[in-house]
């Protein structure tokens, strides 16, 4: 008994966060963070207690516990600062960064990943910035930034590539997969997640389930949106089972908000509600708060469907709050939108005509439409390409335009010797 109160030294500490890592991996989960966190009470090894921290953020990540690993996020970094090693500093600011952006704080997001790549670590902390590149598109994405979104996941690929890391490109490929589908390009929404499974299937035989299940669901959500709505229930729901055995809290929520608006696509808001209900539970226990105006917004047509108005009115408004403390401009386009159809109905022209005009500030102010026709992206299903620059037109524009470069900034036709 008297062993059991004495510190653990460097290789007890390697030891036992071995230990945990099987039984994390076998999922017996509950074993495995009791193991970790007698080792954190008990190490003497700071490299150890940092790695131990890192082990529980990344459960707490998966168990959709994000305050949590925001606490042990900010011990990480303490410890790192104290270390004075530029590598585990790199990382422990990384961490920190995804804990916010799984908070949906996504300014603190940016400002962390920023911190990561102005570190001047070594070619350890440097095989991170692929990881940063694709957190911080994350969080342009969550602020509807769409062409600095880009930008960061265009790099996020190319350190993939240069690293020969298929699962962080299989993590920017599920990402570029919901950029697509907020610009309404569902045929690149569909070939991403898809180019994301085709990893899975082809170099997955050791990783996690969680990376084909991220996969299905992104697939599922751009197959309900091109209409194809088996497909899309077909891949939510071998999403929801891996969600499901693996005890994945974040992406039941978001497969049961798939699940929801698929119902509601095939005017079933019965069985709809429910789901909504369910998701909306599930992402207020994560903390998940843009998910939650999602749900808003999916329940808010159901109320219309419906024609209750009133209803749909009160949904839109929770909605459209809670998008203005995210700073997601285009949900707060969403809910205009929304808005405005509901004010129409109700012949309230002076409501209306504010909705129109907040409608119109959110497309100028994301620069959501094509710098060549002058017509609006995201409205419907177009297909778009992005130049160099970050910058995204209709497909149709750009083939017209030839090489005249990119009408938005003009980088690409510019030499450098009369720059």
């Amino acid at each position: 008994m008297r062993r059991f109160g004495v510190e653990m030294g460097q290789d007890q500490t390697k030891q036992q966060i071995e230990k945990g890592l099987l039984l994390y991996q076998s999922n017996h989960t509950d074993k495995a963070l009791h193991i970790w966190l007698k080792v954190l009470e008990k190490t003497s090894d700071p490299g150890g207690k940092f790695r131990v921290l890192g082990c529980l953020i990344t459960a707490h990540s998966e168990m959709g516990k994000y305050r949590d690993m925001l606490k042990y996020a900010l011990t990480q970094i303490d410890t790192a600062r104290e270390m004075e090693d530029p590598d585990y500093l790199t990382e422990g600011y990384l961490n920190l960064a995804r804990s916010n952006e799984k908070l949906c704080d996504f300014q603190k997001t940016v400002s962390y990943c920023k911190t990561c790549l102005n570190m001047q670590g070594t070619t350890t902390s440097l095989l991170l910035n692929g990881q940063v590149c694709l957190s911080m598109g994350n969080a342009f994405l969550g602020m509807s930034v769409f062409q600095k979104a880009l930008e960061n996941y265009e790099k996020g690929l190319r350190y993939s590539h240069n690293n020969d890391d298929k699962m962080l490109e299989c993590r920017v490929c599920c990402s570029l997969g919901s950029f697509y589908t907020q610009l309404k390009d569902y045929e690149k929404a569909l070939f991403f997640p898809c180019k994301a499974a085709e990893l899975v299937n082809d170099y997955g035989k050791g990783w996690s389930l969680k990376y084909r299940a991220m996969s299905q669901y992104h697939m599922a959500v751009a197959y309900r949106k091109l209409g194809r709505l088996p497909d899309a229930m077909d891949c939510c729901e071998e999403s929801m089972k891996i969600a499901l055995q693996h005890g994945d809290r974040p992406l039941q929520s978001l497969c049961l908000l798939c699940f929801a608006d698929i119902h509601r696509n095939r005017n079933d808001v019965e069985k709809a509600f429910p789901r909504y209900e369910s998701s909306m539970c599930i992402m207020t226990e994560t903390g998940n708060r843009l998910g939650q105006v999602q749900v808003y917004l999916g329940v808010a047509k159901c109320w219309l469907t419906q024609k209750e108005l009133d209803k749909a009115l009160d949904t839109v408004q929770r909605a459209l709050e809670l998008a203005e403390g995210l700073g997601n401009k285009l949900c707060i386009l969403k809910a205009h939108c929304l808005n405005e159809g509901i004010f129409r109905s109700k012949e309230q022209q002076a409501e209306l005509q504010e909705h129109v005009v907040k409608f119109h500030e959110c497309v100028e102010e994301m620069e959501l439409y094509c710098g060549m026709c002058g017509e609006s992206i995201g409205e419907k299903n177009h297909q778009l390409q992005a130049l160099p620059c970050s910058h995204v037109f209709h497909l149709k524009c750009l083939q017209s335009n030839g090489t005249r470069g990119c009408p938005n900034c003009r980088r690409s036709s510019l030499k450098p010797g009369y720059v």
